[in-house]
């Protein structure tokens, strides 16, 4: 077990690099190819001053061999600095947006699985009920419905009409809608999936003969069945963890949230390439990491599981 475990988690880690390298290189060409470039926007710029800024950041330098220095420099954990946000490094723009963004997608998350796994459960002990007919239509309408229309109809109920959030998310009062915002599609798409997922356990020999024993419905469902049914929630809520934890674009942007999505955003708009390579990689590491370690919660929810 031991040799067998330390294959695959060796496996996983080489394929980490690889798919870490895959992105890094896709949008370091990427953001070559887009027409136009860092300082276009300066205004009232001679040619030498474009000239001397371009070698300052290394822009004036051939593309591959811009390329090899930003992999040798990532590989030391160098990012570079801002090139619109003077004297700040890149490291220092992630660690001030993931503050905020960290903050929200945990409890979001956390929100989330919790809720998603309860009324999932739910709907699936009341099958054909009013109960799981309510949730099915809710949750359907949750994953349907784009992110920013929620973020609107909220924004516009409990911070204009009502009054009851301030509208710029940077108290912990203005935090409550995003996290709420970013919590419901996950939580929908989690719930549609442990439902799916229990009707099918309860459906299994091993259950119905432990009913059959006389093993009570309470014991059936939180010992046998509930801790299976929980696989396919797992494999969803790494990727999805780190993604709310990075932040949505649209909903910090919606409620003034100074996050990773703010920040990715305007270094988007200033094309400024050391930040919107940083945020990437960021983001890249910590869907795989959350992936790697979804992977290895596999056996403790079922010990049969074999890696391979």
């Amino acid at each position: 077990m031991g040799s067998k475990l330390l294959k695959y988690i060796l496996k996983r880690f080489i394929l980490m690099i690889v798919t870490i390298w895959l992105i890094i290189t896709i949008t370091f060409f990427v953001m070559q190819a887009t027409p136009g470039g860092p300082f276009n926007s300066e205004k009232a710029i001679s040619e030498e001053q474009m000239a001397a800024m371009e070698a300052k950041f290394g822009l004036d330098k051939p593309l591959m061999q811009q390329y090899g220095i930003y992999l040798l420099n990532v590989v030391q954990l160098e990012f570079g600095s801002s090139i619109k946000m003077r004297g700040r490094t890149v490291i220092e723009i992630i660690g001030d947006g993931f503050k905020t963004s960290g903050k929200i997608g945990l409890i979001a998350a956390v929100l989330a699985i919790v809720s998603g796994v309860f009324f999932g459960a739910l709907a699936a002990v009341n099958r054909g009920r009013w109960g799981d007919k309510i949730i099915q239509v809710l949750s359907t309408a949750f994953v349907a419905t784009p992110s920013f229309i929620i973020s609107t109809i909220l924004l516009l109920i409990f911070c204009v009409q009502w009054q009851v959030f301030p509208a710029n998310g940077q108290t912990a009062a203005g935090l409550i809608l995003p996290i709420f915002t970013l919590s419901l599609y996950p939580m929908a798409y989690i719930t549609r999936l442990e439902r799916s997922s229990l009707l099918d356990v309860l459906g299994q020999d091993y259950i119905r003969t432990a009913r059959a024993k006389g093993v009570s419905k309470k014991k059936v469902l939180f010992k046998h069945a509930l801790k299976n049914a929980l696989i396919p929630v797992i494999t969803y809520a790494g990727p999805m963890v780190a993604y709310i934890v990075t932040g949505s674009l649209v909903v910090e942007k919606i409620f003034g949230v100074a996050g990773l999505g703010d920040k990715l955003i305007n270094g988007i708009t200033a094309r400024d390439y050391p930040v919107i390579m940083g945020l990437t990689i960021f983001l890249a590491v910590l869907i795989v990491v959350a992936t790697f370690i979804c992977d290895m919660l596999y056996k403790v929810v079922d010990p049969r599981i074999e890696f391979k």
